[in-house]
């Protein structure tokens, strides 16, 4: 039956714009781009032009308003063509979902632009995952919002025109903030050489008094809260590994592995909260060890500039750490321990 005019693309429609992309646009640049150090911007208007970019974005402003399972399907497809586009891409609906959540006035705003990719998006919150004293801190003054201190890990920031910013205020509540991704004198980025997605544009950014518009506030909530948050939705990041491993299986022709990443893909969208460690952990591995199967099955092909079985263990070999927590660290070490 045809799909009726006007209305909603189906979940698998969107799996398959994901992938044609994936196969189409992505894969076949993966290799330069890995080698560049950049991506060029095609690769994320191609996505923007899918209507991806609007995948969780209400309908009323513009978006598909798909389900966190469809949601890690499509990010799965766009990591098995290139893991450093669909990594900058995947940032985005950090902002979009907040603003989605937001004041009507931010709301409309924003969320239009958010959704059909003219307006792109980043996100900085990995300082709220690190022991001792915050690292970026907020305060108000009179209409404004004013940062200090360090955004560690921004990815994306020369393929972004805003950036959801997270920082502590003196009562440790946490307040997100859109900032605009352009230097100014209160506000520097430097790239950070990664040894796999080097071509993210990952920067640490340095704010002195920076100001932002109170109306960029997003949302304000104690960082207990904001952790609870952030443990459940850890799951999603294992679609990353998913993707490399899936690619592997692809390339090999292996229907094992296949049939592994389905596995690790219902693991992930079906586990209880207290379990996502365990399955991210799970995720991680089978991309590693998958990635190992490839450059091993190729041969002497693999370490050639330009193959795909090298970038994939890079690739691999990030997402190990890329989220990772204390419970996931502990689970993928409880993992590395069985194979002795």
């Amino acid at each position: 039956m045809n799909r009726a005019a006007g209305s909603p693309p189906s979940a698998g429609e969107l799996v398959e714009r994901a992938r044609r992309i994936a196969d189409e646009v992505l894969l076949p640049q993966a290799g330069t781009v890995d080698r560049a150090g950049d991506f060029p911007s095609r690769q994320l208007d191609e996505i923007a032009a899918a209507g991806l970019y609007g995948i969780l974005a209400p309908a009323t402003h513009g978006g598909l308003e798909s389900d966190p399972r469809t949601f890690a399907r499509v990010l799965e497809e766009l990591a098995s063509g290139c893991l450093t586009t669909a990594f900058v891409w995947g940032q985005h609906h950090n902002a979009v979902r907040a603003v989605a959540a937001a004041e009507p006035g931010l709301r409309d705003a924003w969320l239009p632009g958010l959704a059909s990719g003219a307006r792109r998006a980043g996100v900085a919150f990995a300082a709220l995952r690190r022991p001792g004293p915050p690292l970026l801190r907020a305060t108000l003054d009179g209409d404004d919002l004013v940062l200090d201190g360090i955004a560690p890990f921004v990815t994306g920031w020369s393929h972004v025109d805003v950036v959801h910013v997270a920082a502590r205020t003196e009562e440790d509540d946490v307040v997100w903030s859109l900032v605009d991704a352009l230097p100014a004198a209160s506000l520097d980025a430097s790239e950070v050489e990664l040894a796999a997605l080097g071509a993210s544009s990952t920067a640490t950014v340095r704010f002195s008094s920076h100001r932002v518009p109170r109306g960029r506030v997003t949302l304000v909530e104690p960082l207990a809260t904001w952790r609870e948050r952030d443990r459940r939705s850890l799951r999603t990041n294992g679609a990353l590994a998913l993707g490399v491993a899936s690619r592997c299986a692809r390339i090999l022709g292996s229907q094992r592995l296949a049939d592994a990443v389905g596995r690790g893909r219902d693991a992930l969208a079906t586990v209880r909260d207290e379990d996502v460690p365990r399955a991210r952990a799970e995720a991680a591995r089978l991309a590693m060890r998958a990635a190992t199967e490839l450059v091993v099955a190729r041969g002497s092909r693999a370490v050639a500039v330009g193959d795909d079985a090298p970038r994939l263990v890079r690739e691999a070999m990030f997402l190990l750490v890329f989220g990772q927590t204390d419970q996931i660290r502990a689970e993928q070490l409880a993992l590395a321990a069985l194979d002795d």
